[in-house]
This record gives C-alpha cells, sequence and structure tokens, in this order.
C-alpha cells in the first residue's frame, strides 16, 4: 500500500497537507514543488531523514508552519527560486519484521533520476542546485550525487547534469561519521509511540544498521564523496551543545548526533549550532525561530553567488565533453 499525494502541487501558492502523518503505509518516492517563482535562477531540493516526512519534517508543530512553502518564510526570502521536497521510504516502524531493505544506492538514485528528469523536462539542467538535508537526508544526498559524476555517458549526461550543477549542501544533523544505534533506536522508537503506540521499532533495520558508528557503507560514502566536496559550499549544523535541547530518549536525555559527526571540522566548509533537538532543528516556527535567520541568510548567499559559479562550471565541462567526444570518435577510426 503506497500513500497517497498530500500536497496540491500548485506553483506560487501555500501548500496543502494530510494533517498527520500515517505510519502505516509507506512514502513513495515522489519529488514535490511546494513553492516556485516567476523566474527562478535556483533550485533547492529539501530531504528528510530517517522515519521522516517530506513536509512534516519542515513544519513546526506547533504552529504548523512549513518554512520551506509559507511565502512569508524562505519563499519570501528566495523569491527567484523553485523549492522541491524529495520524498522516498525510511521507516522504521515495524508491523510484521523487517520493514526496511532499501540500500543508500537505491534511494540516492531515485533521488538523482527524479531530479534530473524533473530538471530536464523544465528546461532547468543548467540551473543552481541546492541541498537542504536533515539526518539521513544528507547521507542520501551525498550518494546521489557520487552517483551522478559518474553518469558521463551520452544517455545519462542529464544526470550528470546533477553534479555539475550542484552548488551548496545544507546538512542537518547529519550522522557523517555515524552514530550510537541505540541512541537512535530509542529515539525513532518514541517518534513512532508518540504516533503509534502499538507499533514496536525494527532495531535490525539496515537503515538503522547502516548509520551506527562504524558503519562501513557510511565510510565508503564519505571515502567516494569527500574528494568532490571541495567544488560545493557546504554547511554543518548541529544540535546545540545545551543539556536542556538534548533529545528525550525516554530513560535519558543525549544528542542523536554528536557535534563531531554532524559538523567535522574540514577546510572551507562552515559549521553552527542550532538551539533545538535532532528532530525539530530543521523546523523554524516563525522568522525569529533559533537558527532561522542564519539559515535564510546562507541560503541567499548561496543563491546569489550561484549562477556565475555554477555557468564557469558548465563552461569548464563543456570543453570536458568536448574533449571526450573527439576521443571517442578517434577510437571509432582506429
Amino acid at each position: 500500500m503506497v500513500l497517497k499525494k498530500i500536497l496540491t502541487l500548485c506553483c506560487c501558492k501555500e501548500p496543502k497537507w494530510a494533517s498527520s502523518l500515517d505510519l502505516d503505509v509507506e512514502e513513495t518516492a515522489a519529488l514535490t514543488t511546494v513553492y516556485c517563482g516567476e523566474k527562478p535562477t535556483v533550485d533547492i531540493v529539501a530531504i528528510h531523514g530517517l522515519n521522516g516526512h517530506a513536509i512534516k519534517s519542515f513544519t513546526a508543530e506547533k504552529t504548523q508552519n512549513f518554512w520551506l512553502g509559507d511565502r512569508r518564510m524562505l519563499p519570501r526570502d528566495l523569491r527567484n527560486s523553485r523549492i522541491m521536497t524529495f520524498s522516498y521510504p525510511a521507516s522504521v516502524a515495524a508491523v510484521f519484521g523487517r520493514t526496511s531493505s532499501d540500500t543508500f544506492l537505491q534511494h540516492a538514485t531515485t533521488l538523482a533520476q527524479e531530479l534530473a528528469a524533473d530538471r530536464s523536462i523544465n528546461g532547468a539542467t543548467h540551473r543552481p542546485l541546492i541541498f537542504i538535508c536533515h539526518s539521513l537526508g544528507g547521507i542520501i544526498a551525498k550518494r546521489a550525487l557520487i552517483y551522478a559524476e559518474s553518469r558521463k555517458g551520452k544517455k545519462m549526461e542529464h544526470v550528470h547534469a546533477l553534479f555539475v550543477s550542484t552548488h551548496a549542501m545544507l546538512f542537518f544533523g547529519t550522522p557523517h561519521n555515524g552514530t550510537s544505534r541505540a541512541n537512535l533506536a530509542s529515539y525513532a522508537q518514541r517518534v513512532v509511540s508518540s504516533l503509534l503506540p502499538s507499533k514496536v521499532v525494527d532495531t535490525d533495520s539496515r537503515l538503522i544498521n547502516a548509520l551506527k558508528d562504524g558503519s562501513e557503507i557510511l565510510q565508503e560514502i564519505t571515502d567516494n564523496f569527500q574528494p568532490k566536496m571541495k567544488r560545493f559550499n557546504v554547511f554543518f549544523f548541529w544540535e546545540q551543545v545545551w543539556e536542556q535541547v538534548k533529545t528525550d530518549l525516554g530513560a535519558k536525555y543525549d544528542y542523536i548526533v554528536t557535534e563531531s559527526s554532524a559538523a567535522p571540522i574540514l577546510d572551507d566548509t562552515e559549521r553552527a549550532g542550532i538551539r533545538a533537538e535532532h528532530r525539530h532543528m530543521c523546523k523554524f516556527a516563525s522568522r525569529d525561530s533559533p537558527g532561522y535567520p542564519l539559515v535564510a541568510a546562507t541560503l541567499i548567499r548561496y543563491s546569489e553567488e550561484a549562477p556565475k559559479a555554477i555557468a564557469r562550471r558548465w563552461s569548464e565541462a563543456a570543453e570536458s565533453i568536448r574533449i571526450m567526444r573527439k576521443g571517442e570518435k578517434d577510437d571509432i577510426v582506429l
């Protein structure tokens, strides 16, 4: 059973979504436009995390303010943008045994192919691209760009274009170096229990195992992505180091993703803490919410820099493609 579309697709209008998330069904992979300016100069794609939701993960619970689509929030700051969300099956709620056999590659490949097709159809292949990633969403985005970079063949040029056009990535609590499996499982169970008390978390889920400390999958993604990361503007956000905002895990309070994992100290990257627990660090109730002014200012800066930077990168890519095509013709002649 699949989740029905919950968002009314209509550029420049306020989005509408269901009042509650039904965890009885898995969210299907889908790319949804939540705002579109008259002449967009940049695409922004938001990706939710583990047990997350394309809309709910970015919606303040008390005010129901969806800052990505509310025209008083990000669309007001980035009028000439197109803002999208990407949904994918990331549930760890177990009903009949293990629920998640999906791999990072499957999710990442779907993201890359869906986004590439959408941008091709809308004549936006060369448009600058910025990712907003919460938790697991950051791992999916990194893997998608690794995949896109490798698609250099003529039939997959529209997918490779994602790599060329990506200008910046904002990571919110992404476990780049893994996290405590026990804390992650406890956190997921509390999220599920608050909505569906009868359900239990599948602690053997492949998604949870892949995110734990020492994960070989995470290490492989990091090893493949880090050499490419210097091409992008990167901003790391972590759960602020304040006792009162640690996540309630039931028997204790702790961080879901530590600062060292969420915001590794790397050259030419930016980093900052957000005074909120893991689940709420990418939810902003108003323009004055902790973290929003910095996030908005960063996105504005990146968006202003992007067109010139990406135009230069496409010029370089065109020359590289020309040389590659010439080499292919020479091989055929020989």
